[in-house]
Order: structure tokens, then sequence, then C-alpha cells
């Protein structure tokens, strides 16, 4: 059966990759001309380096049974990992349990109540009766004002802006959980997975096996639309290089677009459905990628508590692979989650790099801007869906109601966040939903 894939990230891959396995022919249209998504690479110090920052949590395991069958398992290593809060214009570890313990702006109680906290939620296995309560509304209640103002509030507003008291309970709840199964050892140290020569050797070892199995995979073409004929799918309108359309005859199409494209790309959809599409709201992803000829601090992943600081997160690859793999330069992400509307989103590159190169100095009052030998700034649009209250009843169907068109995206991984190894989980588990209809009809 002859399957069109748009979008080449990594549900779009996952999607192909297992539909080759089943003896499908899937063919895979990226309009970017490059695979994987946000885990996407660029050039820095003659080695690639993915344009948002990237690693793997032991319970990844869609991603690392991938690479095992694909036999890149000795590629992935587990490395261990540090994380910091900033807070107070101090950098506060926050790596072990013992570091919650010497967390000094919050009162001694407040601390163990916290980290009592943090167990509770851990443990928690039955996440539903959360979705139903805001995380904001959840965190007050239980570990009160004074550790909401201080960690909870300043991660929220951070992470999803005006949204920020909307997001439901589950969303945070997941975090915890996921964060667990990373932690080894009496001090419960954090280790994190990285495919050592990047993610980009990944998403080329899964467009290998695609086109070994008889399939496509292309990047740099675009798909202007989903042909429909007698109410069902029919095959895939393509923009051609000559500013031309090229129609490729399909049985099925799954589309990892964003909720808000899928109507662009096809007919029009009944009421109740697109009402599920055009609900999902999302945020975008806005880096700036520092290359610097020294570290900026000895932390690898930090959250920015305080709010007066322009940006999120501030994630030193380097203090989790080496500077030697990028020719000695060292690598800092400023994340951010924005808003369309916001202005931070509407800066140029410069106008961005620019405003947040005084607040290095507030991390590490050594800095110098001679320390920046190049900057990038990457942009992803619908990274972030905003999870509200009773997600669960509103993600829409991967059936969609065209015969034969799927939808397979970021909105539909739940209770887990968006994430790489979600992503090739969902687009298999979907391309496994092809196959069932394929078998039946």
């Amino acid at each position: 059966m002859r399957v069109g894939i748009i979008g080449g990230g990594a549900a779009g891959m996952g999607a192909a990759y297992e539909l080759a396995l089943l003896g499908h022919q899937p063919f895979v249209f990226e309009q970017a001309p490059f695979l994987g998504g946000q885990a996407s690479t660029f050039q820095v110090g003659g080695a690639p380096l993915e344009r948002a920052y990237h690693h793997l949590f032991r319970s990844d395991t869609a991603i690392t049974g991938v690479m095992k069958e694909l036999g890149l398992e000795d590629r992935l290593q587990w490395i261990d990992s540090n994380v910091a809060y900033f807070h107070g214009e101090r950098i506060w570890r926050f790596t072990t349990p013992p570091d919650l313990l010497r967390f000094g702006p919050l009162p001694v109680y407040d601390r163990l109540r916290l980290g009592l906290l943090t167990l509770r939620l851990q443990r928690l296995k039955d996440w539903h009766s959360l979705e139903q309560e805001t995380a904001a509304e959840w965190t007050r209640r239980h570990a009160g004002e004074h550790i909401y103002r201080t960690i909870f509030e300043p991660m929220l507003r951070g992470k999803f802006g005006s949204y920020y008291d909307q997001v439901s309970m589950s969303w945070l709840w997941n975090k915890f959980a996921l964060r667990t199964t990373s932690r080894k050892g009496l001090r419960q140290r954090e280790q994190l997975g990285y495919p050592m020569g990047s993610f980009d050797q990944v998403f080329d070892a899964m467009a290998q096996h695609v086109r070994q199995h008889g399939g496509e995979v292309h990047a740099g073409v675009a798909v202007e639309q989903v042909a429909v004929e007698d109410g069902r799918v029919a095959g895939l309108v393509l923009k051609t290089p000559q500013g031309g359309s090229e129609r490729r005859e399909m049985d099925m199409v799954i589309a990892t677009v964003p909720s808000f494209v899928l109507p662009r790309l096809v007919p029009p959809l009944p009421s109740a459905y697109l009402d599920k599409l055009n609900r999902a709201v999302y945020l975008a992803a806005v880096l700036v990628v520092l290359v610097l000829d020294r570290p900026l601090t000895s932390a690898y992943w930090m959250y920015v508590g305080d709010r007066s600081l322009p940006f999120l997160g501030v994630i030193e690859h380097t203090n989790l692979i080496s500077a030697e793999h990028y020719g000695g330069n060292h690598i800092v992400y400023l994340a951010n989650y924005l808003e369309k509307g916001e202005r931070l989103y509407s800066l140029s590159a410069e106008e961005l790099f620019q405003e947040y190169l005084p607040h290095l100095k507030r991390l590490n009052p050594a800095f110098d801007p001679s320390w920046v030998r190049e900057y990038h700034y990457h942009r992803e649009d619908a990274a972030q869906p905003v999870v509200t209250r009773d997600y669960s009843q509103h993600i829409p169907p991967h059936q969609t109601p065209i015969p034969g068109l799927y939808l397979a995206n970021t909105t539909q991984i739940y209770p887990e966040d968006r994430g790489t190894n979600y992503s090739i989980r969902l687009g298999r588990a979907v391309a496994q939903l092809v196959h069932i209809a394929a078998a039946k009809s």
C-alpha cells in the first residue's frame, strides 16, 4: 500500500519506519531542506549540533528501541547531568535531594515540604484526577503560597506566558514522573542520554531503512493539498521546484502537521473535528544559540526563576557533551517559549541577541561580549501545545473524518509532553492504525 506522509520530523519518520517494517511503501515529503524537525542540526566547529537542545531520559524507550533496531545503540551514551535554578541573583544547584535542602530562598520547613511533594508526584501513577485542576491551583494548595511564588509560578509563566494559570496539573505531574526514571544511585544523580554524533544519524538511518524497503524520503518538497475523491483520500499535490504542482497517487495519508495547518490542506471538515483542531493553542520555541570561547556556567540545564531575565532556560550543551566535539567551542542555548503577539517574538535575530546579551553578566559577572564567537537563531512556531484543564477530552482522533487520512502531531501526545521520543512513538502507533485499516479494506 502506498502511504503519503506529510512531514519528515520525528513523527513522520517514525510512521515511515514502521510502515516499511510492515511491508507498505511510505512516501515522506518534508518542506524543510532537512529531516528531524526540531532535532535537525546545523554545523558548529565542524560538527552537527541540534537546532533545539535535545537529550534522552531513561524512559525514552521508543527512540532507544529504534536505535537498537538500526544498530546505533553503541552511539548512545548516558552521562551525569546537573540542574540549576537561577533565583535572587544566584545560581542554585538542583541536581540531588541534598541540593534542595540547601536552597536558601525557601525556609527549612518549605524545603522539606517541597521535597515531600516531589516524592508524592514522582510516585503518583494515576494522573486523571490531576487534569481537572490547573497546576497553579494544585501547587498553591499543596505546596503553599511561598513555594508557589518561588518555584512554580516563575516556571509556569516562563513556559506558558499568559496561559500560565490555565495549564493542567497533569502536565506538571509528568515533569516530575519523567525525571524519576533518569535518577540512579544512592545520591539520585540524574543521567541523560545523547547519541554521540547528534540525532541526525538516527533520522538518516531511518530514512535509509525506508528507502531500502522501497519507500521514498524527500526533503525540500512541500505538500500543497491532500487530494480527495469520492469522499476519501486519493493522493497528494506537491509543489514543484519550478513553482508548479505535481500529483502523486496514494492509498492513505498521514499528516504530521500542526493542527491549524490540516484544514488548509483538505476540503472542509465536519465542525466537531474542526473545533478540536481549532482549540489547539501553540507557543513558539525561540532559541538563541551562543558559541563561546569559554564556559558560561557550570550547569547543564538551568531554569531561570527570575522573570526579569528575558529568557526561560539556559542549556549549556557542552556541560553535557565535551566542547572538544565542537572544535573547542562552548555552546549555550538561551531558550524561550513565546506567543506570536509578544514583543520578543517580533524581534530579529540580531535584536534578540542584543536584548539577551546584558543579562548574561547576571549569570556570570565575568562575562564579556568578546566571549561570543558566533550566535545562531532558530524558531519553531508550533513547538509547545498548551495543555489546559480536561485536555484529554479535546484531543482530535488520529483517524480524521476523511477516510484514509490520519493525523499525528504533538497535541495528541498526552499525558506525556511533546518530545522526539514520544513523536517517534506516536508515528509508529499511527502507522499501526493505517496497517490495521489496510488489512480490513
